[in-house]
């Protein structure tokens, strides 16, 4: 059997790093998009995509595990307080790409705390989300084209729990009670673009939208700014502001003199049965 697994190394492989979407993503419209990420300020890998596709008529909505409580070098914080104020940014952030405040789902978990929770259950929420939302792509970290990518420990809990969870969703005798007593229906993602990636195959640009992902990038004060280590609001200085901008802007992705995010985009089963 071991030449059987080596020989679809070399089939599936290049493919799925070679594959593009049949219809080129800037040409998207009606299709109802998930973003499953760990943390808040994970969607910044896509925000320039995502005003695109919101722009475009799609709908988007944001997923995430974690409440941001750990992330900050500010001892004067507490997780309470760090939680609310990852909200907030998150809210305002997402407002600047155009994805409305009732889109956004937090599953409430801890910082840097992901991989220790019960599986299952975080799965079975997940599972729940994609029945609900029944979308058409999902964006997630990449949990790697063939073998495993390695991330931070959250991101790499959330890469395999988003993997895992958009293959139980498909199967109605997994979570029935979701089916049954809840009237959700079994659904299959046939598309996916995963960020954080080494194998980018996909490339948007984003040009006409690099000023929204700057602005909303601009909202995560706590994290990208001076308040990382002294957080004093929302409300900063003109100079903080000038800081901050410089900071968010140097972080914008540029190929051929364009504004770009890249992914791997990836068609079909989850399990190595990609087109």
């Amino acid at each position: 059997m071991h030449w059987i697994r080596v020989f679809s190394v070399l089939v599936f492989l290049p493919v799925s790093i070679l594959a593009q979407p049949e219809i080129p993503l800037e040409q998207w419209t009606g299709k109802t998009i998930l973003l499953i990420g760990a943390h808040p300020d994970d969607d910044t890998y896509a925000h320039g995509t995502l005003a695109m596709l919101r722009a475009n008529g799609n709908e988007v909505y944001i997923v995430l595990l974690t409440t941001g409580n750990v992330g900050t070098q500010d001892p004067k914080l507490s997780r309470y307080q760090l939680s609310e104020i990852r909200r907030q940014e998150e809210l305002a952030a997402l407002a600047e790409v155009g994805i409305p405040a009732d889109h956004y789902v937090n599953l409430g978990y801890d910082d840097g705390m992901v991989e220790f929770a019960d599986r299952q259950e975080v799965v079975a929420q997940l599972v729940r989300q994609i029945r609900r939302l029944q979308p058409d792509v999902l964006f997630a970290f990449d949990p790697g084209p063939v073998y495993q990518r390695w991330h931070k420990s959250d991101h790499r809990a959330a890469a395999y729990l988003a993997a895992d969870a958009s293959r139980v969703a498909m199967w109605r005798l997994l979570f029935e009670g979701q089916i049954i007593h809840e009237g959700l229906k079994a659904h299959r993602i046939p598309e996916f673009m995963f960020f954080d990636t080494s194998e980018k195959n996909t490339w948007i640009d984003i040009s006409d939208f690099a000023d929204q992902k700057v602005k909303a990038g601009m909202k995560y004060v706590s994290q990208f700014g001076s308040g990382w280590s002294n957080y004093t609001g929302p409300q900063l200085s003109e100079k903080e502001l000038k800081d901050l901008e410089e900071r968010v802007r140097g972080r914008l992705e540029m190929k051929d003199g364009k504004v770009v995010e890249g992914f791997r985009y990836y068609k079909g089963f989850p399990d190595g049965m990609g087109k």
